[in-house]
């Protein structure tokens, strides 16, 4: 199907790049190095369970809970979720 000057598959190319995008996003904030054995914010054991799911972690869940709070209240995805022309030119 014809989509104005969008080539066949325009429309699947760019959710793919997307999503992508968003994987790899998500993939960098992951920890990496040695993890720890209590939270390096509030001193508390952080579980095995944790330590295993989670390779590399460095706060327990309380701690991580607030951090995650606390970035994500200024922070906005920065994606066309609506995907209409109107939300584009806002």
């Amino acid at each position: 199907m014809a989509t104005g000057w969008a080539g066949d598959g325009a429309v699947q190319d760019q959710i793919d790049a997307t999503v992508k995008d968003g994987i790899r996003r998500a993939r960098s904030r992951l920890p990496q190095g040695p993890g720890l054995t209590r939270c390096e914010d509030c001193d508390a054991e952080i579980p095995e369970g944790r330590r295993r799911a989670m390779p590399g972690v460095r706060v327990c869940v309380h701690c991580q809970d607030v951090r995650d709070h606390q970035e994500g209240a200024g922070r906005r995805s920065g994606y066309n979720r609506r995907g209409s022309k109107d939300s584009q030119l806002r």
